[in-house]
């Protein structure tokens, strides 16, 4: 019954609050909503921990009869196990605080009981991916994310940006989505089901075998496999399906925070650890997923420390991580991979909202060369966001048993994980992995530095000026939030007088809950999801998972548990040097190496190829077809066309209607001579 309420309470919420939300209003609907996610969350903590002691095994609830064709049965169930608990208790308590966190962001917007319902749909979209008995079931739950996704992108449909984000998010999801379809028909065919348990079970059975696939003959789970893979890559944002994830920061800040850091871009990682045995089958795909996300890790991060846009640098960042847990999992340290995904939950999403709280008092500027000097002004929310990134770049020390930020915990394991692996794969992502390490800790303490330190430069930002000198009604078409509110927290001495303010209490509760989380959920958990001896409980034969590969991590040497915190202090002292002891080294660099610079600010041009590749062909055959093919063939010979021939026989008839009966008469005769002459030319 718990689980059922857990899954269901945010559907029915957002159908409340999406149909109703006239009626009811918007403090009702959004009290319904955040309630129900609380109410999940406080049900989903005790499901955690039942788990996570070793002492439950998986459990399936029934919910109905839901498609029986030929040999194909699909009933719709809810499975709850180890890995369900913790995406359980990341999805619930991360949208909770989201929820809450939203009542202050979106104060001022008029269409909130639209937010809230979008929030909520996605919440039980995700909850159903989760819980999901079988294939079909989760790609229910995929879809429905993706949709959730797509509305919440361009929740102010009025801009234009927001509009191209999300149909950008919605067609680069398709392509994914389609090979994880065939990844799915495959699988059936395979197996003659689409069970997971029935499969994971019958996968080891399938190595070696082979299947014909577009005239060849190739390894069938290495097929099925890497199926599966592309839409995980697109889901997950992993390259060459990442450039969605960045344009998605167009939503609002709560929505960067609970879809695009902590809970549907992990969905790709949460199903390769689910349908681990079917991986396992196949050492090749196992280093195509290890490639993957070392390349999008290294990617990622590099774009990272060339941004200035503050969600854009958390939005890469989230690509970068997203890269550790795929490599991780793919070098079988499948553990590690999903205590990332669980620590990371929590740090990520404080840093979006706390960058949502400075968007908030610098009047939604959201560029961080027009800050500076902001741990005056908004204390708590600078506390925090160190917070977040002393977890984000690893902070800790193993010594005593180890003490450290959750980063510290999950990311080192992760490193670790990948070099004691063995495999070429393995030690390449181990070596990108640390370099990547040392470039987290550069763009996470940069955006520090630029946001909260140094001399204020407010002055110069278009949006401050705006706030000073103009107040009026809320811009929801044009910023994130209300200009008025902004102004009035300013005097009108000009722009350098301009203070800006912290973040109201709700805003400020789910951050400081979620510092909490940051702090303290490496150190709590680290034993439950990478220790040898917990391990195989832990898991409880949901996935596969090596316990000499666990043995192998905590007995690994110094200087490999010691690289990524010798990265992270060499990224941390760059950033502190060219952005607080000498402020204008990195522009010096930039004019010492403008190259470098353009290629990684403009994403390695990734969008400009794809433009080229894809979307001006795409454009040019969908003119072809509409000028070419609709308007000058099918309108020109077909309505247009039969419509001019209509016209103009239509003109012709018209000069014999002359009502006069002798002219009736003589088309009457002139026809039956007509015909008579046919009959006698045909008799002959």
């Amino acid at each position: 019954m718990a689980l059922k309420l857990i899954v269901f309470l945010p559907l029915l919420a957002a159908i409340i609050a999406g149909l109703g939300g006239r009626w009811i209003g918007k403090t009702a609907a959004k009290a319904v909503t955040t309630g129900a996610l609380f109410i999940g969350a406080f049900l989903s903590w005790p499901i955690f921990f039942q788990y996570i002691g070793g002492h439950a095994e998986a459990a399936l609830v029934p919910v109905m009869t839901w498609i029986h064709s030929g040999t194909m049965t699909v009933d719709w169930a809810l499975r709850v196990d180890s890995l369900t608990a913790v995406m359980l208790v990341v999805v619930t308590t991360v949208s909770s605080l989201v929820h809450l966190y939203s009542w202050g962001y979106m104060e001022e917007d008029p269409s909130q009981p639209r937010f809230f319902a979008y929030l909520s749909l996605f919440s039980f979209a995700m909850l159903m991916l989760v819980t999901a008995d079988s294939l079909v079931q989760m790609f229910f739950g995929w879809e429905g994310v993706g949709l959730a996704s797509y509305l919440l992108i361009g929740f102010w449909y009025y801009k234009p940006s927001a509009n191209a984000a999300a149909l950008k998010a919605f067609v680069v999801n398709r392509v994914g989505d389609f090979g994880f379809s065939l990844g799915i028909f495959g699988t059936f065919l395979v197996f003659g089901t689409v069970s997971i348990p029935a499969i994971l079970h019958a996968a080891p059975a399938m190595a070696g075998s082979t299947i014909g696939f577009a005239g060849m003959r190739v390894d069938t789970m290495t097929l099925l496999c890497l199926l599966l893979f592309v839409g995980a890559m697109g889901k997950s944002a992993q390259r060459p399906l990442h450039t969605w994830l960045p344009d998605a920061m167009e939503g609002p800040t709560p929505v960067s925070a609970l879809i695009h850091a902590a809970t549907m871009v992990t969905a790709g990682v949460f199903m390769v650890c689910r349908l681990s045995p079917m991986f396992e089958t196949s050492p090749t795909a196992m280093h195509v997923v290890t490639w993957v996300g070392a390349i999008t890790c290294f990617f990622a991060a590099t774009v990272g420390c060339a941004q200035n846009d503050i969600k854009r640098v958390i939005a890469y960042s989230t690509c970068s991580q997203l890269g550790y847990m795929f490599f991780a999992a793919g070098a079988g340290a499948y553990g590690a991979a999903m205590f990332h995904l669980f620590t990371h939950a929590f740090f990520k999403a404080l840093l979006f909202l706390g960058a949502g709280s400075v968007i908030h008092a610098m009047h939604h500027e959201q560029d961080m060369r027009f800050y500076g000097d902001l741990r005056k002004q908004i204390p708590i929310t600078f506390w925090v966001m160190v917070i977040g990134t002393l977890a984000i770049t690893g902070v800790g020390l193993d010594v005593a048993g180890g003490i450290g930020f959750a980063g510290f915990w999950s990311k080192d394991a992760i490193i670790s994980s990948a070099w004691v692996n063995g495999s070429v794969s393995g030690v390449m992502a181990f070596w990108i992995g640390v370099i990547v390490a040392g470039m987290t800790s550069f763009y996470s303490w940069r955006l520090i530095f630029l946001t909260f330190f140094g001399e204020p430069r407010w002055a110069a930002s278009e949006h401050i000026q705006h706030a000073v000198h103009h107040v009026h009604e809320p811009e929801g078409a044009e910023g994130e939030h209300d200009a008025g509110h902004a102004a009035a927290h300013a005097p009108v001495t000009g722009t350098a007088g301009y203070h800006p303010h912290e973040s109201p209490l709700t805003m400020l509760v789910p951050i400081c809950l979620l510092a909490i989380g940051a702090l303290f959920a490496g150190q709590f958990f680290h034993g439950v999801f990478v220790d040898a001896e917990s391990a195989p409980h832990y898991w409880n034969g949901i996935i596969a998972f090596s316990r000499e590969l666990a043995e192998a991590v905590e007995s690994s040497s110094l200087w490999v548990k010691l690289s990524p915190t010798i990265a992270m202090l060499i990224g941390l002292w760059i950033a502190w040097n060219n952005y607080v002891r000498s402020p204008g080294a990195a522009e010096r660099f930039v004019a010492t190496f403008p190259g470098i610079y353009k290629f990684v600010f403009n994403k390695w041009y990734f969008d400009e190829l794809y433009d080229r590749i894809f979307v001006r062909p795409a454009l040019w055959v969908g003119r072809l077809f509409w000028h070419g093919g609709d308007e000058g063939t099918i309108d020109r010979f077909g309505p247009h066309g039969a419509a001019y021939a209509v016209g103009v026989g239509n003109r012709i008839t018209t000069r014999f209607q002359s009502g006069y009966l002798y002219s009736y008469a003589l088309v009457m005769l002139l026809g039956l001579i007509g015909a008579a002459t046919w009959a006698i030319w045909w008799a002959k």
